[in-house]
């Protein structure tokens, strides 16, 4: 018999105060950053909000924030109930988010809403503020600014964009006593600090110059390297954690063992010891972050597009392919051309990589991967392939991930599915175009999409991923 997670049931000891907000309540922070913090153990709590539905905050509600880390190696299942996470939100209720960052105690705010949350322009420079959604939360933030943007009541779900969201918490606390805070990105694109300034100060400039400066003045913005593989949790998953744990948690998260965090920044408020669970701070992060976009996040695409072009439907089904994991070989073997820091023992990243990608009890969607394409692939392979032709090489291993999805989308157009990315309607007029081929990469990089070259090249790729 069970019983159901919550803190009646389940003695987890004296809460900690909320001190960290997040934005973006999901499997991955609840498998990464929560438990970074819980292990920690320092009496940091934090309070989440989701993104686009607040289903998933009404059902951690329920359970008072308590959930189930099922972390599931190739021989068996550990649990763990995290209990780090002591308030859970409706990401639209802006007067609960402002009232909470506006508190001295909060000295910590950390990001997981995807490539596409920020809103930025190819490049991640600045923020497209001719993004439909980006130009109807400027509206609703300058309508109500002067009134009472800094507790929020009268935006509620009227903005949507994650960093606009911030902006409004940034602005409560600008009006109470201002003190510094940290933002902390944990998303998987190059540059993730700087990506989460730049959408944050492109909204609060558009609302008030003086607010952004004051962001530039107190706000830190860290950038930080992510890795803990976290699938879909299956009604299944849910089913064995009440048989293993007694509990009936209507929330669990499964992940696998392995978990990194390289972080570089300021923390002018303070921050939890999460070096103390593993975590690692650095002066400088970009060949880290390069490591994993190109090794772990690049593997990735490739295999969800070749791979589902291939019949399988997990990470470990297309590593078993032998031709899929040849295409994964060259691409680490492109990759890794540009990855020579001996810090970053590449090799032995690469073999820890083969034995998670294998791990046939973590069932890690492809079509899960396979989303928001457009910006991954210009993170994860155009790097790759720019930086072998400055090596006089022909890139073709790091065209490939690019050639798979153009494949795949045309595939999925055809069928009359739904392309889940920012681009999903160009995709859509890109691949009924007698030419896909550019029309298709200029979503992905433009510049590559004019060089004749570079197309000749992915066209004869195209085609080849089914033989």
């Amino acid at each position: 018999m069970t019983e159901p997670l919550n803190a009646t049931t389940y003695e987890a000891g004296t809460r900690p105060p909320v001190r960290i907000v997040h934005l973006g309540l999901g499997a991955f922070h609840r498998a990464h950053q929560a438990w970074y913090t819980q292990r920690a153990g320092d009496g940091w709590g934090i309070a989440a909000f989701t993104g686009r539905s607040p289903d998933a905050a009404e059902v951690l509600a329920a359970q008072d924030g308590l959930y189930t880390l099922v972390v599931r190696g190739p021989d068996g299942d550990s649990h763990e109930v995290i209990t780090s996470v002591v308030a859970a939100h409706d990401g639209a209720d802006l007067a609960a988010l402002a009232a909470l960052v506006a508190q001295a105690e909060v000295a910590v705010v950390t990001l997981t809403v995807t490539e596409a949350g920020y809103k930025l322009r190819p490049g991640n420079a600045e923020l497209d503020v001719d993004d439909p959604q980006v130009a109807a939360d400027i509206e609703a933030l300058r309508a109500h600014y002067a009134k009472d943007f800094t507790v929020g009541h009268a935006l509620g779900g009227k903005v949507r964009s994650a960093t606009a969201r911030l902006v409004v918490g940034l602005a409560a606390r600008r009006a109470a006593d201002g003190w510094p805070i940290a933002v902390v990105s944990c998303d998987n694109l190059p540059g993730n600090g700087a990506a989460a300034k730049a959408s944050v100060l492109g909204f609060a400039s558009a609302v008030d110059p003086l607010l952004a400066k004051w962001i530039v003045d107190n706000v830190s913005f860290v950038d930080s390297s992510i890795d803990r593989i976290t699938p879909r949790t299956t009604d299944e998953d849910k089913l064995a954690v009440a048989e293993a744990t007694g509990y009936a948690d209507a929330s669990p998260v499964v992940t696998e063992p392995f978990a990194s965090w390289v972080l570089a920044g300021d923390f002018p408020g303070g921050r939890p010891a999460w070096e103390s669970a593993g975590a690692v701070f650095v002066d400088d992060l970009e060949a880290f972050e390069r490591r994993k976009l190109w090794l772990l996040n690049g593997a990735h695409s490739l295999m969800a597009y070749a791979g589902a072009l291939r019949g399988h439907g997990t990470i470990s089904a297309a590593l078993a392919d032998p031709v899929v994991s040849g295409w994964v070989e060259d691409f680490w073997d492109a990759a890794a051309n540009h990855l020579t820091d001996p810090e970053l023992d590449v090799p032995g990243y690469r073999a820890a990589l083969r034995d998670r990608f294998a791990n046939p009890r973590i069932a890690h969607y492809l079509s899960q991967i396979g989303m928001d394409g457009t910006l991954k692939l210009a993170a994860r392979a155009v790097p790759v392939f720019l930086a072998e032709r400055r090596a006089g090489r022909d890139g073709v291993a790091a065209l490939r991930p690019i050639a798979a999805w153009m494949d795949r989308v045309t595939e999925q157009v055809s069928a009359g599915e739904h392309v889940q990315d920012p681009a999903g309607p160009r995709i859509a007029i890109a691949a009924g175009t007698d030419d896909q081929t550019p029309a298709l990469l200029a979503l992905v990089d433009q510049q590559l999409a004019s060089e004749l070259d570079v197309v000749a090249a992915l066209k004869a790729l195209r085609g080849t991923f089914k033989n």
